[in-house]
């Protein structure tokens, strides 16, 4: 994929697999039966037994008014996602806002009546259509000549952050060491969510699409959260359950990186090849191909938490969209195709609904003074570190100074990874607690719960800090730091 030329490698496979592949009435076929495949595979991975055919009922429980809280979610967050506009500000913040809002502020806490398990559920619906369009949008050629580059920025920031972290986590909060790395890999993921709008939105206007930036920082934020979530994951596995296999563990960050490209690249073969193109001459259903892509990216997303995989599916969705990308490509399609129109106008629904959902992870009352305090000097200290390793990371890759600032910007912004995982801890910590008898002489149980409590808190200050901070940054930086493509320039 990475050789001298993807496209003309891609070419070698399209040779060798479209003879294979049937067309006509028999391709037609064979298209019906995947489709209908992937409708009942995603109701599965998304609803479970209710898509399995048994004589048991299934008792289906939702919060009352979690439909209204949604349709005013929406409409709020796009109204404040206008007028923060308006002041030249980005979008998402105004929508980050508004889900605070509802969230916090009484009269209009109508976020009190979303379902829980709804709420978690959008989200991911919605980080899929994102990761989609990001994914479709990577060069591969940029890719190739940044590829090591991208390891580099995954990596190396995030890693310093974390140790950063930790012991200012130890000095200020009091934390013990274990507790204190697991807080540095909980704030080291950055977000697609925030990052990937914005950069798509400079790219879409040129800027730095001949320098590749908005590819190596999207690719880069795959590695990343990957990363972060499975050292998180077993450092709580060890703090917190001794009765978890230390092997399975350490294997499980390798696993989900392997598990996650071998799905991309598979279902981006599937979604380049089917449905096929017509006997006709005509273009492949733009419709058939949205359920190929979108129903393959929730199968990922949803079905690695099901498998025991969750890092995996974010990186599977990435990778998806990349191949296909590549094989649409070299059958003529550009990147501004049928498929990315139609994600981008879907888009335009799940943008508010996400950053307005994000925003009710945020529960104002429940932040502890003492612990905010500390948590904004912790916060402060790793951000810093975090943009100085990041403009180093991307020396040796031909950007300016003023570029490598653009990169180290967008390496800022996080949201989905703390908001999913904050509060993890806490639970673990709470489930032993309780299987343990609730005893009050349980100090090691109670000192658990105390730091679950403190660990949630610093992870809504990142949120609060990181996640516009971040936006603001990429958006009011990109067009005087990045470079106009020459294409674009020579079209206006």
């Amino acid at each position: 994929m990475f050789g001298p030329s993807p496209l003309k490698a891609w070419e070698k496979v399209k040779d060798c697999c479209s003879p294979l592949v049937p067309r006509g009435k028999a391709g037609d076929l064979l298209t019906f039966c995947l489709v209908v495949i992937i409708v009942w595979t995603t109701s599965y991975v998304m609803l479970g037994r209710v898509a399995i055919p048994t004589d048991e009922k299934v008792d289906v429980s939702i919060q009352a008014g979690t439909v209204f809280a949604l349709i005013l979610l929406i409409v709020g967050s796009t109204i404040g996602g206008w007028l923060v506009s308006l002041v030249r500000l980005p979008d998402l913040l105004g929508m980050l806002i508004v889900g605070i809002l509802m969230k916090n502020v009484p009269y209009i806490d109508f976020a009190r009546y979303l379902d829980d398990s709804w709420s978690s559920a959008l989200r991911s619906v919605a980080l899929t259509i994102i990761l989609l369009r990001a994914g479709l949008g990577l060069d591969p050629v940029a890719l190739k000549k940044l590829s090591g580059l991208c390891t580099r920025l995954a990596m190396g920031p995030g890693l310093v952050e974390m140790v950063v972290v930790a012991i200012l986590s130890n000095l200020l909060l009091g934390f013990p060491w274990m507790w204190g790395f697991m807080l540095g890999f909980l704030v080291f993921a950055a977000t697609p969510a925030v990052m990937v709008p914005c950069l798509l939105s400079l790219q879409e206007r040129g800027y730095g699409k001949d320098q590749g930036i908005a590819t190596l920082v999207i690719a880069a934020a795959s590695i990343d959260d990957v990363l972060s979530i499975s050292a998180f994951t077993i450092l709580l596995g060890i703090t917190l359950d001794s009765t978890a296999s230390l092997e399975r563990m350490i294997l499980q960050g390798p696993l989900e990186i392997f598990v996650g490209v071998v799905w991309g690249i598979v279902w981006g073969g599937v979604a380049t090849f089917l449905p096929p193109f017509p006997t006709d001459g005509t273009q492949p259903s733009t419709f058939l191909r949205l359920i190929v892509m979108i129903g393959g990216a929730l199968i990922a997303l949803f079905g690695s938490a099901l498998v025991h995989v969750e890092g995996s599916g974010a990186l599977a969705v990435l990778v998806m969209g990349f191949v296909a990308g590549i094989g649409w490509r070299s059958q003529g399609w550009e990147d501004d195709n049928p498929v990315t129109d139609v994600l981008a106008q879907i888009w335009m629904v799940f943008q508010p609904l996400l950053f307005g959902l994000i925003g009710t992870e945020i529960q104002v009352d429940a932040l502890d003074a003492e612990t905010v305090g500390w948590g904004l000097l912790v916060i402060t200290g790793g951000l810093v570190v975090r943009l100085a390793v990041a403009y180093v990371a991307v020396f040796g890759a031909g950007l300016d100074h003023k570029e490598r600032m653009f990169v180290a910007v967008a390496w800022l912004p996080k949201a989905t990874a703390q908001a999913a995982i904050g509060s993890l801890a806490l639970d673990q910590a709470r489930k032993l607690f309780k299987e343990g008898g609730s005893d009050q002489d349980d100090l090691v149980g109670l000192k658990n719960i105390e730091l679950g409590m403190q660990m949630l808190t610093v992870a809504v200050l990142t949120i609060l800090i990181a996640a516009p901070l971040g936006s603001i940054l990429i958006m009011s930086t990109g067009p005087r730091f990045l470079k106009k493509s020459k294409k674009v320039e020579q079209d206006v």
